[in-house]
Formats: structure tokens, sequence, C-alpha cells
């Protein structure tokens, strides 16, 4: 009986189909369609409209027997055939979801404390500034750039598509906590992921980098959307004008906002040392307790002519825990750790003498502008001309050559920002690896939904007044 329905089944026309489907059927077929017109109006992919003919054949017509082994006799491969169909499923729908909507992200450092934690897992809005469409469309789900345990690349290199990102609710603001993709993470030493490749070679030398494979592992290049994320806060937009003078920003002549949780390092100079309660409540990490050694102590010019040695610490403090702080019984001193201790500073090749903390003037470039461009100005924009909007750049004889033909003056084609982080002197930023492209924005964190500290062990560890609080820019 069911051989012959079955054949009845197919010897249907088309228009027989469509008139026997029954009214469960339609609905289903138009809110699929719906969905698929809406993402279409959001998109812009026109080619959106062939999934309709399929989403026909599914609910209506049933050409194509898609649900086939649901009716398969034999247990095992009926089995089986669930859990493949399971975990596509799945795959898809987590796919889509960390493309279009959100993504989990961990907070690694204390780029950011006290506004958020090392060990803040956050939700990130991809909607919020508005998604990227797909750069690497062939990665596996969840893993940013290499899958674990197998330890290799998680994304086909090829096909690159063009940056287009859908509307959002809304812009990158000024004082905005925004993720996004490493641009210094265009190319990578494997064995020295940490720190970032221009700032290998500017300090070991580009043959070393290179040849030192046990060193520095193999050299390679990464895509845009696949690069690290960071996290940072927006100080700098599009267009902007910004300095640092004495460790405040600037834009536009302006100074910053109070943000009530940025902080400094400070050398704390002591009779004895602290207790760890103490540092526990001014929420001072484990790893930020740096004691500093009697040799070093002595060279910064501590110490008296009978050859005592104070107890010096270099710690990261708000305003909040400095003033905390000078109450403690047995502190002599607490000063601001100097400007020289940050390093170099972007960009590497510009003779300057910038710090950490008294940096620029630099203008932040805004899609459309035309800048002037000398061998004087060309170590600032050079790295966005060449690599972030990928033209060939060199100079000879003095002269700027862009894409083969002299040049004197350059239109971006993308908007640029500039990113810091609240902990103003253990932050990897905007001031060691200059600007962040527009594409490489990848969303806003919304809320914290988990929170453990790397400091407790569990149940003690988990946070649970950050639990589900809303990520406060201010």
């Amino acid at each position: 009986m069911s051989s012959e329905k079955k054949t009845s089944s197919e010897k249907k026309t088309f228009l027989e189909r469509i008139l026997s489907a029954s009214a469960r059927q339609w609905v289903k077929f138009a809110l699929v369609v719906l969905l698929i017109l809406a993402f279409l109006i959001w998109s812009g992919a026109w080619w959106l409209l062939l999934l309709i003919p399929f989403a026909l054949d599914i609910y209506i017509t049933k050409y194509v027997p898609w649900g086939g082994w649901k009716n398969s006799e034999n247990p095992v491969l009926k089995w089986l055939a669930e859990w493949v169909d399971a975990i596509i499923f799945a795959l898809v729908a987590v796919y889509i979801v960390n493309l279009y909507i959100f993504q989990n992200y961990k907070i690694p450092s204390p780029s950011l404390e006290k506004t958020l934690r090392v060990g803040d897992f956050l939700f990130v809005s991809k909607m919020n500034y508005g998604p990227r469409c797909p750069m690497t469309p062939l990665s596996f789900p969840l893993a940013q750039h290499t899958l674990p345990i197998l330890n290799i690349k998680s994304y086909i290199e090829h096909p690159q598509w063009e940056y287009k990102r859908l509307k959002g609710f809304e812009s990158v603001e000024r004082g905005d906590i925004v993720v996004f993709n490493f641009p210094a993470g265009d190319t990578v030493a494997l064995n020295r992921q940490n720190c970032d490749y221009y700032s290998l070679v500017q300090s070991y030398g580009r043959d070393r980098v290179w040849n030192s494979k046990r060193e520095f592992g193999e050299i390679v290049a990464r895509p845009v959307d696949r690069r690290e994320n960071y996290v940072k806060r927006c100080v700098g937009l599009p267009g902007d004008t910004l300095q640092i003078i004495g460790g405040v920003v600037y834009t536009n002549g302006k100074p910053e906002k109070e943000i009530p949780g940025l902080q400094a390092n400070y050398l704390v100079e002591c009779t004895s040392t602290i207790t760890p309660k103490f540092f526990e409540k001014l929420e001072v990490r484990k790893e930020d307790r740096i004691l500093i050694d009697p040799i070093s102590v002595r060279s910064l010019g501590y110490g008296d002519s009978t050859g005592a040695v104070p107890y010096l610490y270099r710690l990261p403090l708000t305003k909040k825990s400095v003033a905390e702080m000078r109450k403690y019984s047995g502190v002599v001193s607490i000063k601001e750790e100097p400007a020289s201790f940050g390093g170099t500073t972007f960009p590497y090749t510009m003779e300057k003498n910038w710090t950490r903390d008294d940096f620029g003037p630099i203008y932040i470039p805004k899609k459309g502008d035309k800048i002037h461009l000398d061998l004087a100005t060309l170590p600032l924009y050079e790295q966005m001309i060449r690599n972030y909007e990928r033209n060939e750049l060199k100079v000879e004889n003095g002269q700027i050559f862009i894409n083969g033909a002299v040049a004197d003056s350059y239109t971006f084609k993308m908007d640029y920002y500039w990113m810091m982080g609240d902990n103003r002197h253990n932050s990897a930023d905007s001031r060691f690896w200059g600007y962040v492209p527009e594409d490489h924005i990848v969303g806003k964190p919304i809320f914290i939904w988990l929170s453990l500290d790397e400091d407790k062990s569990f149940p003690f560890n988990i946070r649970w007044s950050r639990m589900f609080t809303r990520v406060h820019a201010d």
C-alpha cells in the first residue's frame, strides 16, 4: 500500500503538488520566504532569491526527498543520519549567528582594567555597528584562526570577498568600547604571537625574525577577519586631531571625559611589604603586584647612604586607589612611573621624541580625505596606504611612488579610529601600532555573561556581582 502511495505521489504534476499542500505547509514556506526577503533587503545580496525555489520544494512540492532518511528501516543508518543532520544544522546556525548577530569574547589581558576585568566573558553584538559580510567565507565556526588540538588553520584563504558592512543601529562614538581585529596582526610570527610582527622586526631586525625559525617560528599572513580580536576604548574618530599631553588624551583640543576606571603605573616606596589582603581590597591582580629587585631599586635612585634599600612596588592604580594607598601604614612615597618605561611608540620609522604619555599631535583620516604626502609625514600613513588599502608604495630617489606613479598626496578609501586601553601603562594599543581601519571593526560589547577571577579557585573564582551586567563605556 505504501509503495502504491509513493508511486502515486511521484506521478503528481507540479500544479497538483501545489494544490494538495496543506495550510501548515504554506505557512512554513511563507515564513521562510519572508526571512529570505528581509535578509535580502538588509544585505543587498540578490543571489538569496535562489533559495526560494529550494524552500518551495522543501515545504510544498517535495520533488527531492530531503528527509528521506527518516523513513529508513535500517536503525544504524537512521541514527547516523539523525546525528549528521543535527550537526550540520548546528554548525550552519552557529556560523550565521556568529557572523551576523553576536559572538562570545573573553578578556585575556588587563588593558581595560578596571572597566573590563581579566576573565570577563562578553556578549559582543555585531548588530550595533552593523555586521561585516564574511571576507574569508570558508572557515570553521567559533575558531578565529587556528583549530584547537589540531593546531592548523581554521579557514581556507580563497575565496577572499571585498569588505562590506551591513547597516547597524549606530556608529562608533568617541568613548565606546570596541572589539576589532588587530591591525598589526596581518603578519604573525607563530612562536611569538604575544608580540606583533612589526615590533619584533623593529627590535630584532627582519633577517633574524625571518631566519630564526626555532625562535620565531613560521611567518604567516592572515586575512582581516581572521586576525586576533582585541578590545579597547575608541578615543579618536575619523577626522579628529589627537594629542596626548601628560597622559591626558586631547581630541580637537579638548581633554577626554573623566574615566572612573582609568589606571596608570606607580612606583610605591614602602618600609615593609604590602599584605595580600590590602591588594585584594584595591583589586590589584597577583600578576600585577610587582616587587622590584634591590639592584633595580638602586638604579632608580631609591635608598640612602647606609646602603639600605626600601621595598619598591610597580603597581597599576586608579586615582582612588592611589588615595587609599597613601593611607597604608609603611608607604613612604608614590610616584607615577616615568613615561620612558613604555618604549618606542608608533610610527617606528619616524624621528620624534614621543612617549606613551606625550604623543602627537596626529590626524586620524576619514574616508575621502586627501592628505599631502612628503618624506617627513609618510611614516604616519604608509601602513594604511600599503597594508590596509592595498596599494603598492615605494620611495626612490627621494620621491614617493603609489601604484607606479609619483605621488604628493593620497585620498583615503576608509575611515580610521584610534584605540587605547584604560590601563594606560599596561596596554598595547594605537600608541604602539597605529590606526584601526573601519573594516577591522567587529562589534560592541553589550554585557558580561560570566566573570571568573584567575587568582581564585572554583567556586570562589566566580564574580557573581559582574554576571549579566551591562558594559558601560563610562
